[in-house]
C-alpha cells in the first residue's frame, strides 16, 4: 500500500482556456481582437466578482479602444474571444439581475468552473508578479511590460524579465501501511494541521528537497520519494510539487528548524474522520482540522485516505 496516486486533478490545476501563448507576442492580432475581447477585473486583494461559479468577464472595450499597457493577456475561450486581465476595482456585470460575490480564489476557489479558476489563478500570479518587478533587478531602472504582459524589459538596456515562480514540494509521510504524519507550524491556530512543505533550493532537486526538508522541519528520515501531481499556488508565486514518502514510526520527532510547533502519527481512521469534518473554516470540535479543497494538500490526504 506503500504506492498510490492522486483520485482527481487539483482544483487550481484544471485546464479551462486555451493559452495561446502565440498571441502574446503578435501585437496586431492582440489589438484585432480586442473589440470582441473579455476583461477579469482583479482588486489589490486578489478578489474577483463571481456569478454561479463563474469569474465575471466584461467587454474589453469597457477599459479603452486597446490593451492597457497593465493589461495581462490570460488566453482565448472556445468560441476564440481572447480574454484579459487588469488589476482594478471590481466592477458589477452587464446584466444588473445576475446573482454576485465577491470572492478570493485562496480560500474559496473550489466554486470556480475549470476555465474561470484557470483564469484566475493566471491572473493573479500575473499581477502579482507586475506589482513587485516594476524596475530592474540589476539596476533599478524602470521596466515596461512587453508580450501582452508576460515579460518586462529595461528599455535602455533591453534586458528582459519574465514572471518568477518559487518551486516548493510538498510531501505526505506515510508508514506505508495505515500511518501517516501530519504537523502544525508554530504560526497556525491549535488544531489546524496539514502535510509537510518547503522551498527547492539552488541546485537542490524536488525529491532531495523532500528529504532535506522532512529532516529539518520533523527529523523524519524519508526514503522512497515518489511524485503525485503539481498545482499553481499564485500566492505570491509558488508552484507546489506534490509527493509522498516512506517514513518510520519509530524514528522519533525533532523540531530541527523552528517551524514546526508539534507534529504526530495519525491513522487513516483519524484522518477520514477529520476530513468528514471540514476543513480549517469549520467549527466541528475535531481533534483535527485540515486544509481545505483548493489546495493540492488536501487532495494529497483524501486520496491517501481513500485506500484501503
Amino acid at each position: 500500500m506503500s504506492a498510490f496516486t492522486l483520485r482527481n486533478i487539483p482544483l487550481l490545476s484544471r485546464v479551462g482556456a486555451d493559452r495561446a501563448d502565440t498571441l502574446r507576442t503578435d501585437v496586431d492580432a492582440a489589438v484585432a481582437g480586442w473589440p470582441e475581447a473579455l476583461l477579469l477585473r482583479v482588486d489589490r486583494r486578489n478578489q474577483v466578482l463571481i456569478s454561479e461559479g463563474r469569474a465575471v468577464l466584461h467587454p474589453a472595450t469597457n477599459a479603452g479602444d486597446a490593451p492597457p499597457e497593465h493589461a495581462v493577456f490570460l488566453g482565448r475561450l472556445d468560441d476564440g474571444r481572447h480574454v484579459w486581465a487588469l488589476r482594478s476595482e471590481l466592477e458589477p456585470p452587464d446584466d444588473p439581475g445576475a446573482p454576485t460575490e465577491v470572492l478570493d480564489l485562496r480560500r474559496t476557489g473550489d466554486v470556480f468552473d475549470d476555465v474561470s479558476a484557470q483564469l484566475v489563478a493566471t491572473a493573479t500570479a500575473l499581477l502579482n508578479w507586475h506589482d513587485n518587478a516594476r524596475y530592474s533587478p540589476v539596476d533599478g531602472a524602470p521596466t515596461t511590460p512587453v508580450k501582452s504582459g508576460w515579460s518586462r524589459v529595461d528599455p535602455r538596456t533591453g534586458r528582459e524579465e519574465f514572471p518568477r515562480i518559487d518551486p516548493a514540494v510538498i510531501c505526505l509521510v506515510h508508514d506505508g501501511h495505515d500511518r501517516a504524519v501530519l504537523a502544525r507550524q508554530t504560526v497556525w491556530p491549535q488544531r489546524l494541521f496539514s502535510i509537510l512543505a518547503g522551498f527547492v533550493e539552488a541546485g537542490e532537486s524536488f525529491e532531495a528537497c523532500v528529504v532535506r526538508e522532512i529532516a529539518e522541519e520533523v527529523g523524519l528520515t524519508v526514503t522512497d520519494v515518489q511524485y503525485l501531481g503539481s498545482q499553481p499556488w499564485p500566492f505570491p508565486r509558488s508552484l507546489m510539487v506534490g509527493f509522498h514518502a516512506l517514513g518510520d514510526p519509530e524514528q522519533p520527532f525533532a523540531f530541527n528548524d523552528g517551524e514546526i510547533a508539534e507534529a504526530a502519527w495519525f491513522t487513516r481512521a483519524e484522518i477520514r474522520d477529520a476530513l468528514a469534518h471540514g476543513d480549517w473554516n469549520s467549527s466541528a470540535n475535531s481533534r483535527l482540522l485540515l486544509p481545505g479543497s483548493i489546495s493540492i494538500a488536501r487532495e494529497i490526504i483524501e486520496s491517501w485516505a481513500a485506500l484501503d
